[in-house]
């Protein structure tokens, strides 16, 4: 199975989370909220052949950071994966919009220089803005709309821009998240976590607790457990092995 959202560089216990991902098997894809913490982050799992690390800049940062995007320049060809990053429209940060579709329209615009980038994108309260901008660049990469909360018609307008979908385990625990999931393709669902953000049972979610997940899916899909890890797996490796259109 796989956590494609999991900000392993910020748990407040480094054994813990490292410690599940070894155990666990599982593919991590270990996104960075900015630049200057992807050479540190991808130390931390260097010894776990099943860990990737994604170098991003996250759009709450975004109006902070914007010094960064040089270096994120550099390292953009060191690593398949990049997030997160992306649009947030909430309050507290509508205010930073204009420098958040700066940073992100930069970011898109560099990953159109390569033909495999992997992209998991933050898009609450932003979302035609985000799918504007994907539209604007299809070649940049192949996005992961992580933790998507939107209308029927914008999950829509996301599949029709070839987009993925990470559901991770606070997301079953949200009639509003649930009403979304019903709405996502099998074919284009992947697994996440956002731990340590992301709680389960009142403690930060770690990799294997994606399971809560995949029970979820059986309920939903009405096929056995077996059956929805097949198809996240074919998803996962249909995904991994893909160019960008």
């Amino acid at each position: 199975m796989m956590d494609l959202h999991c900000h392993v560089d910020l748990y407040p216990d480094y054994g813990e989370i490292l410690s599940d991902i070894e155990n666990s098997g599982y593919y991590v894809l270990s996104v960075t909220t900015v630049p200057s913490a992807f050479k540190g982050t991808a130390y931390l799992t260097k010894n776990l052949a099943n860990c990737r690390t994604a170098l991003g800049l996250h759009p709450q940062l975004a109006h902070q950071r914007l010094n960064e995007l040089p270096l994120f320049d550099s390292l953009c060809g060191d690593t398949r994966y990049i997030g997160e990053v992306g649009l947030d429209g909430s309050r507290g940060y509508t205010e930073y919009i204009e420098t958040q579709k700066l940073v992100f329209e930069h970011i898109l615009n560099k990953c159109c220089e390569f033909d495999d980038k992997i992209i998991t994108i933050h898009s609450l309260n932003a979302v035609d803005e985000v799918l504007e901008l994907l539209k604007k660049y299809p070649r940049s990469g192949i996005p992961i709309l992580h933790w998507f909360l939107a209308t029927k018609k914008q999950v829509s307008n996301a599949v029709e821009l070839g987009c993925y979908f990470s559901v991770g385990p606070a997301m079953v625990n949200s009639a509003r998240a649930k009403r979304v999931i019903s709405w996502l393709p099998r074919n284009r669902v992947l697994l996440e976590t956002d731990g340590p953000f992301a709680k389960t049972d009142g403690k930060p979610a770690l990799p294997s607790d994606v399971v809560l997940v995949i029970r979820y899916l059986s309920e939903l899909w009405g096929i056995t457990i077996d059956q929805v890890q097949d198809v996240l797996k074919l998803n996962l490796k249909y995904l991994v092995s893909s160019k960008n259109a």
